[in-house]
């Protein structure tokens, strides 16, 4: 797969950058000049690492609202599954060929995009990643949540929900995921410095691949096979939602506390009706916001230099107690 993968990045550049005379400024075919002054249609290609999440949906929002602010097109285009690393890799290197003006991209793998990533800014197209980037970091700018910290939030979360002691569980989503990395390691940090009495089983740590009906079969082994659980972090939408499937049908609701990212409708009726404890709320209208009004400013301005590099889009711990604030519902519905 990697021979394949090196090929396909040579066969690439060598079709972008084989012949001078097809080097364009940056927009590349998009750019086109009328009357001695220049016109330009701007188009975007924003890749999120999947479409199946109303996460992305949310995201799109703020990147079309951005667009249409800044006269731009977006090409909005994604795997289906956030898992489908190669589909990722594939539509990055369409994007590139038709020399769109700019890309937004959230990495399905953090390692195996970053190749493809530098492809693009090679070609002369700028490059921001949200949501998750890529390693090593040869992008313009990283706009997201601090994972990190969002996996501390948790676990400070579940501690309080606990009570400060007790057995827990780790639902990740995808190992090598930005993102999911970000919110474990957050998470299992947190617990070491500042909660000697809570032990994280090790055995109990499964990953979601970002799907529900893998995560509530993840879940239900979960806990079959640890009956002493005391409650879990589960680390994102789709893992979110298996999770609490699982838990209403065994009959854990109230014995086994969780600790969710993100905000679907499932998430957050859930939480209402108390099957989760709290949830780790990102902002992704934003992501998807400033992620296009970066690229714009780098098409119109291509040699400036964005800082700081890495921007934190935010995060708040909502409760039964805050969920129905103003503050709160903004981020929530």
């Amino acid at each position: 797969m990697k021979v394949l993968r090196w090929a396909a990045l040579a066969a690439l550049v060598v079709a972008i950058t084989g012949c001078p005379k097809d080097k364009e400024p940056v927009g590349g075919s998009n750019v086109a000049s009328s009357g001695g002054s220049a016109t330009s249609k701007i188009v975007i290609a924003v890749l999120p690492k999947g479409t199946a999440q109303s996460f992305w949906l949310t995201v799109k929002a703020g990147a079309d609202d951005a667009a249409k602010a800044g006269n731009a097109t977006i090409d909005w285009n994604g795997p289906a599954a956030e898992t489908e690393v190669d589909r990722q890799i594939t539509i990055l290197q369409g994007e590139i060929s038709k020399k769109v003006s700019g890309i937004v991209m959230a990495a399905c793998d953090a390692k195996g995009l970053s190749q493809y990533a530098k492809a693009a800014k090679d070609a002369g197209i700028p490059v921001v990643t949200i949501d998750s980037g890529v390693d090593p970091d040869v992008t313009d700018a990283y706009l997201a949540t601090d994972n990190v910290k969002g996996g501390a939030a948790a676990a400070d979360a579940l501690a309080t929900a606990i009570g400060g002691k007790g057995k827990v569980g780790l639902m990740p989503f995808i190992k090598g995921a930005q993102s999911s990395d970000g919110r474990e390691n957050g998470f299992r940090n947190r617990l070491k410095e500042k909660y000697p009495n809570i032990e994280l089983v090790e055995s109990a740590v499964l990953y979601s691949e970002s799907k529900t009906d893998v995560a509530l079969d993840k879940m239900k082994a979960m806990l079959t096979s640890n009956r002493d659980l005391v409650g879990a972090f589960i680390a994102n939408q789709g893992g979110a939602e298996g999770a609490i499937q699982a838990v209403k049908s065994m009959g854990k609701t109230g014995q086994v506390k969780l600790v969710c990212f993100d905000s679907s409708k499932p998430e957050v009726d859930a939480l209402r009706d108390g099957t989760v404890s709290a949830l780790v709320v990102q902002n992704p209208y934003q992501m998807g916001f400033k992620g296009v009004e970066t690229v714009l400013r780098l098409i119109k301005n291509p040699k400036e230099k964005i800082e700081p590099h890495t921007i934190d889009t935010g995060i708040a711990t909502v409760t039964k107690d805050n969920m129905d604030t103003p503050e709160i519902q903004k981020l929530i519905k």
